[in-house]
């Protein structure tokens, strides 16, 4: 099968676009430049590569022709964000191509309201761009059920993997956390520590989207979340976080107002946007339908990219891993 990926060169996509060459499939990965993957792998050596700026293209209106000139079996768009954009896609793909298939995002859903949260029964989607992930995941959901192109539509948690910084404990990227669990620091944590956060690895995700691809006619038409099999809430990211550097961590619960006053506006914004929705999510649809089998545990994915972080020289500790 010829398979496009576009936005191949990404996190997911370096996990990816392997899986895709050791499956046999042919592949073509679509990206702005040619930066090397997060990963090394030889299979990667097999992939096609085009070089397009898809903002440019789409704003000129000739990214779906592009791609539908590659005359692919299966499209996997990585890097769609706008309904506009996904829109333009289908249009350019239906008649051209058998399969789409759109990497959306778990903020689709806002706020939790029940537990899990499961393809079904997730709230409405708070901020920009949780609302386009879901209404795109919506018209794609509609273009296959009025019979045309063919779409599924995969919503990963927050990805992480070797080669950048994973959302912490606190629910931003702020390193100061890292530093302070690895020195047995009191750590001040906005709420009551019981919000959760849904980790990823990458390498997962691309095994989502491998089995998509392969499970055409199961996923023609569906959504999936696609999640570690557990969350983790910020009392048992920080406890399970300081262990790795042989340490105990001390809770310290301030107000929202108290964590913002002491912390960059940009941490405390990202902060809330993970905290206020508290996800955990259900991937019982994606292991009955597409076989999702997750290898990593959200703290186990998380651990990867810290100790890479560490051992890059990216990311500065107090002391080092005891794990």
């Amino acid at each position: 099968m010829r398979v496009v990926v576009i936005g191949g060169t990404g996190h997911i996509g370096s996990f990816l676009l392997p899986r895709l060459v050791r499956a046999g499939h042919e592949v073509v990965s679509i990206s702005r430049g040619q930066q090397a993957g997060y990963v090394d792998d030889d299979a990667s050596a097999q992939v096609q590569h085009v070089t397009v700026d898809r903002v440019q293209e789409d704003q000129a209106g000739s990214f779906p022709t592009r791609v539908a000139k590659l005359q692919a079996d299966a499209v996997i768009d990585l890097v769609c964000f706008t309904l506009e954009s996904a829109t333009g896609l289908v249009e350019g793909l239906r008649g051209h191509t058998g399969h789409l298939v759109h990497c959306g995002s778990i903020w689709r859903h806002g706020p939790s309201l029940r537990l899990p949260v499961t393809e079904k029964n997730g709230a409405p989607p708070v901020g920009e761009y949780g609302i386009a992930k879901a209404a795109i995941a919506a018209m794609l959901k509609q273009e296959s059920s009025s019979g045309g192109l063919v779409t599924t539509s995969l919503h990963p948690g927050h990805i992480v993997g070797p080669g950048w910084h994973p959302i912490g404990p606190l629910g931003n990227v702020d390193p100061t956390v890292w530093q302070r669990l690895s020195a047995g620091q009191p750590v001040e944590t906005p709420g009551i520590g019981a919000e959760t956060m849904h980790h990823v690895h990458a390498d997962d995700v691309a095994q989502a989207f491998e089995a998509a691809v392969g499970h055409r006619d199961a996923a023609a038409g569906e959504d999936f979340d696609v999640v570690a099999p557990s969350a983790l809430n910020v009392r048992g990211y920080l406890q399970t976080a300081a262990s790795w550097f042989g340490q105990r961590v001390e809770l310290s619960s301030v107000t929202w107002e108290a964590f913002r006053a002491g912390t960059a506006q940009e941490h405390a914004d990202c902060s809330w946007e993970h905290l206020m929705r508290s996800h955990c999510l259900s991937i019982d649809k994606a292991r009955t339908v597409l076989g999702y089998t997750p290898r990593y545990e959200p703290d186990e994915a998380v651990l990867e990219s810290v100790r890479w972080l560490i051992d890059h020289q990216q990311l500065e500790v107090a002391n080092p891993l005891t794990v």
